[in-house]
């Protein structure tokens, strides 16, 4: 007979020991993620201060790196993208502790070479249905950014000069492919 451990909460998954391990929970699975490459944290740090710069000089709410979001209960799912903007209307909301209860307003995943195909369309499905507008993943392998939408289909960027817009979440963002990757 298999043993099955028993589902975790976000509550639970909260007080997960802080050692050199990041962890998601995905239908109260416990989800263990490696420390990241290089080229991985610099694309986050890059694009990150460039939403950051953005967002704060407007004062648009918030951008947020590896922050837990609560996207369903019972089982929990708590997902943490790498980079994430949350709307000032909804700043209000979060707590001093604990995940943010909801699905951040933007999330941006900065693809590993590991991550399976299946895996990253999982993921960005799971953020679209929970209510994210715009999801973005960017692939520093092929220094390519694609952005999803809502009952859209997805569209990918991949030439240096091409510009990324995302001004229906962020308004009046948009940034050159050479911007991130530089």
């Amino acid at each position: 007979m298999l043993h099955t451990p028993p589902l975790v909460t976000a509550e639970e998954l909260e007080r997960y020991p802080d050692d050199d391990y990041r962890y998601e929970l995905v239908q109260g699975r416990v989800v263990r993620m490696s420390p990241v490459a290089f080229e991985h944290g610099r694309v986050v740090v890059q694009f990150g201060a460039l939403l950051h710069q953005h967002v704060r000089s407007r004062k648009l709410g918030a951008v947020l790196t590896e922050v837990g979001f609560t996207l369903d209960r019972a089982p929990d799912t708590v997902r943490a993208p790498d980079v994430a903007f949350i709307k000032e209307e909804r700043v209000a909301s979060a707590t001093r502790r604990g995940f943010f209860a909801g699905p951040p307003d933007l999330a941006v995943e900065v693809l590993s070479p590991d991550d399976l195909p299946s895996d990253v369309t999982a993921r960005v499905t799971e953020y679209l249905e929970r209510g994210t507008p715009v999801v973005v993943t960017i692939d520093t392998t092929n220094e390519t950014v694609t952005v999803y939408r809502r009952l859209a289909s997805p569209v990918t960027f991949s030439a240096a000069d091409d510009v990324v817009d995302l001004g229906d979440v962020i308004p009046d963002f948009h940034c050159a492919l050479r911007d991130i990757f530089e």
